[in-house]
């Protein structure tokens, strides 16, 4: 078992559990809180493949809520390449040599 086996997800359904029925952290509209999270969204292709989970299964609404946050174009615009993120990732485990 690694440390991406447990803690992305789990973490990632710490948030999930906050949303009830609400489009964004805050309510209806983006807020303080979307905006300082939704760069991590980048790195969930990463946690997903060195972890082998489904984070649109595990938390579904987190999955929403970055797809609502990427229609606006200053988000989709200012985010990272989620396929660059997960090369930086395995460079990274090779360079500690956990890959």
């Amino acid at each position: 078992m690694t440390i991406w086996d447990t803690i992305p997800i789990n973490l990632i359904q710490v948030l999930e559990g906050e949303f009830g029925q609400k489009p964004f952290f805050g309510g209806e509209k983006i807020g303080f809180v979307d905006v300082a999270l939704i760069p991590f969204y980048t790195w969930f292709y990463a946690y997903e493949k060195c972890g082998n989970f489904s984070i649109e299964k595990e938390c579904p609404k987190i999955v929403s809520w970055a797809k609502k946050c990427l229609e606006m174009e200053s988000v989709s615009q200012s985010l990272s390449d989620s396929q660059k993120v997960y090369e930086f990732v395995l460079a990274y485990q090779k360079k500690l040599g956990i890959a």
